[in-house]
Parts: structure tokens; C-alpha cells; sequence
């Protein structure tokens, strides 16, 4: 079977393992991930997240993106740069990623800071919709209000919100504007009841798979950095929640995952 990991932060799960990209993109590879999404956070991670994927241009894509978290940080510049860059027309840079809204965390969900979050989401999918890019999005406790954003913006080449942990309500109403939906380690957890659920009942061709690593670990792994080859123990647990045989809900992960963000 054929994975692709359709978010992760593969600059910085290097970092954390003192590893290069090469063994990275084999381990990967040895469990069926062929094909992996580099999201950046900041201005500051976009070279760095360019140069990881042309360190393996058949199996990496990527995408540039300001994240909510780093709010505080961002400058209107930053997004100046950001257009410089995708005007590049760079054919590895195949999404806007990552960004979207956070609620989760109190420090960067203040008025003012929310304020900004909003200002930056609103000029970023505008930049998705000029370069014809589909985004890859961040939602926590923002579910409602990041679907009124996407709603207004009408993109033709849509995206992923990613990691999605909330209802089927919250999820089928993302579907139903043609985005997909992000199955990440949250579903590996008995608690995550009303998840679980939601991604049981959704169609299975708004379904793609991702891992977050180093971020969001799989059930039993805790504590240690997630890794791109633990989409297979996601996609064990999804196959669990499904009906369909796992040969068809692999194949149709993939192509799903590889019309979105990797066109080429």
C-alpha cells in the first residue's frame, strides 16, 4: 500500500531526531509513505522548508504558510514575502500551509491577537485563491469560524483541514464546501469518542491521512516525536472504523492526497 503524509514538519522533526532528510524520507518509505507534505509555520522556517524538499524532489512536496500560533510574531512584510514566493511558481510548492485559527491557546487568542489571526487567515486564502493553491488548515475551537472564512472565500482548488478533531456536523459541513478532512493520531484514542464518530461516518473520498510529527503521536507512542512512517498505524485504526475493505480506503486516501498536493 502507498501513503502519503499530507502534513508534516519535516524540518523540525530532523531537528529534534539530529537526523537529515534522506534517512527521514527512507524510513518513511520502508512503511509505504512515498509521498510526504512540508508544511512551515513562520517566514522564518520558509528556505529552510524549501531546501528539505528539494533534498528529495520524487517523494517531498511543500507548503508555505503563517501559522495562527505564531501570531504574535507575524508582519504584514511577511506576507509581502509570501506572495514574492509563491509568484516563484516553484513546482514543489504545491499548498498554503499552514495556517487557519487558533482558540485553544489563551495567549494568542486575546481580542487584539484574534483580530490578527483573522486578518491573516482572510489574506492568505485570498493568496490561495490568485495562485490557484489548495490550503492546508489549522482549526482548534475555531471550527465555526474558520467555516464562515472558507465559505466567503469560495476557492475552486480547496484543501484539508488538518489533524480535525470535533463532530460530524463540524466535519460534514467542510465537506460539503469541498474540503477534506485531515485523519491524524486523534482517531488511535478511545477517548476521542465524538471523532472517532465523525470520521466513521464522512465519505470516505473526503478523507485523507497525516501524521502532524513531530507533533500529534499515535496511540502507544507517547512522549516520543511522531514520524511520518506511523501514518500506516493511523491508517490501521482508521481501517477499524470503516466498512470498506483496506485495499479501497488506501487507494482512495492516496488519490485523494495526490490530486490535492501533488499535481505534478
Amino acid at each position: 500500500m502507498q501513503f502519503f503524509d499530507t502534513h508534516t514538519h519535516l524540518d523540525y522533526l530532523a531537528k529534534a531526531l539530529n537526523l537529515s532528510i534522506p534517512p527521514l524520507v527512507k524510513n518513511a518509505g520502508n512503511a509505504g509513505v512515498q509521498k510526504m507534505l512540508i508544511v512551515a509555520v513562520s517566514a522564518e522556517n520558509f528556505e529552510k522548508v524549501t531546501a528539505c524538499a528539494h533534498q528529495s524532489p520524487e517523494h517531498l512536496r511543500y507548503g508555505l504558510g503563517l501559522h495562527p500560533l505564531y501570531i504574535r510574531q507575524h508582519e504584514h512584510a511577511h506576507l509581502d514575502l509570501l506572495e514574492s514566493r509563491l509568484s516563484e511558481r516553484d513546482p514543489l510548492c504545491t499548498a498554503i500551509a499552514e495556517i487557519g485559527l487558533e482558540k485553544a491557546v489563551a495567549d494568542v487568542a486575546t481580542p487584539e491577537l484574534w483580530q490578527k489571526q483573522c486578518e491573516f487567515l482572510e489574506a492568505q486564502l485570498a493568496l490561495a485563491k490568485r495562485f490557484n493553491l489548495p490550503v492546508n488548515l489549522h482549526s482548534r475551537k475555531t471550527h465555526d469560524a474558520l467555516f464562515t472564512f472558507l465559505k466567503k472565500a469560495k476557492l475552486t482548488n480547496t484543501g484539508v483541514v488538518h489533524g480535525f478533531a470535533g463532530s460530524y456536523d463540524q466535519a460534514k459541513r467542510f465537506v460539503d464546501l469541498g474540503y477534506k478532512i485531515g485523519v491524524g493520531g486523534t482517531i488511535t484514542y478511545a477517548r476521542a469518542n465524538k471523532t472517532r464518530e465523525a470520521i466513521k461516518k464522512l465519505p470516505l473520498e473526503s478523507l485523507i491521512l497525516e501524521t502532524d510529527s513531530p507533533d500529534m503521536p499515535v496511540f502507544g507512542f507517547q512522549g516520543e516525536p511522531n514520524r511520518p512512517e506511523r501514518v500506516a498505524e493511523t491508517f490501521r485504526y482508521l481501517c477499524k472504523l470503516r466498512n470498506e475493505e483496506p485495499g479501497l480506503i488506501a487507494q482512495m486516501a492516496w488519490k485523494n492526497s495526490l490530486k490535492l498536493f501533488s499535481p505534478i
